[in-house]
């Protein structure tokens, strides 16, 4: 468990079921313009079918347990407010993973979504050993967009039509960050910038293929 004042990233459970249920209803038009969708099949290609609840939480397992993903839920006063996902985690010579999430409209412009994702960039940095950390986004999507400018990511530049998202292939901006440019840690780096600081409404950027919902 990650924690810095009120916002906890713990690992997703199966008994989080009904709770992360509850949230995905309340939030379906604030998270569909963002939420990774399923391209049609091709004449040649495997039908597929959004997974349930149970199947993405033993899927993040098993990807967890091969060490290619961390799949963590994000609570903020002990509710159940949101996903975050490291996932692509690569080793060897690349030692880097890229960052999805998603977090109720509720609690958005509470500086919920930066201290959630500045405690997983400083766990991946400094206890899991990557080296490089991604997070890619849409360009329509100003507010997440404003969580890692906060945050202190480069822009790195453009990928188009990079994920299928809310029905078509999307364009995504890619924004990353490197263990040298935070030698002091995110977290430290945010909470010293944050005292007046708004990071913006805090919406879900583009959740990672390895979630079902964002």
């Amino acid at each position: 468990m990650l924690a810095e004042g009120d916002v906890v990233l713990r690992p997703i459970r199966l008994r989080d079921q009904r709770a992360w249920r509850e949230v995905n209803r309340r939030n379906r038009d604030w998270l569909r313009p963002w939420e990774a969708t399923i391209p049609p099949p091709t004449p040649s290609g495997p039908i597929t079918h959004r997974p349930t609840y149970r199947q993405m939480v033993r899927h993040l397992r098993s990807e967890a347990n091969a060490g290619r993903m961390l799949p963590f839920v994000i609570e903020y006063q002990g509710r159940l407010v949101g996903q975050l996902t490291v996932a692509g985690i690569t080793w060897g010579s690349m030692c880097s993973g890229h960052v999805g999430y998603w977090v109720d409209q509720s609690v958005a412009g509470r500086g919920v979504m930066p201290t959630a994702v500045a405690l997983a960039v400083d766990h991946c940095f400094r206890t899991v050993g990557l080296h490089r950390i991604e997070v890619c986004i849409r360009p329509e999507n100003g507010p997440s967009r404003r969580v890692v400018e906060k945050l202190g990511f480069r822009e790195e530049g453009l990928r188009p039509r990079y994920l299928h998202i809310d029905g078509g292939w999307r364009d995504h901006l890619v924004f990353a960050l490197t263990a040298e440019e935070v030698p002091e840690g995110m977290l430290r780096r945010w909470r010293r910038e944050r005292p007046g600081n708004n990071a913006g409404p805090g919406a879900p950027n583009t959740m990672d293929p390895g979630t079902p919902s964002k």
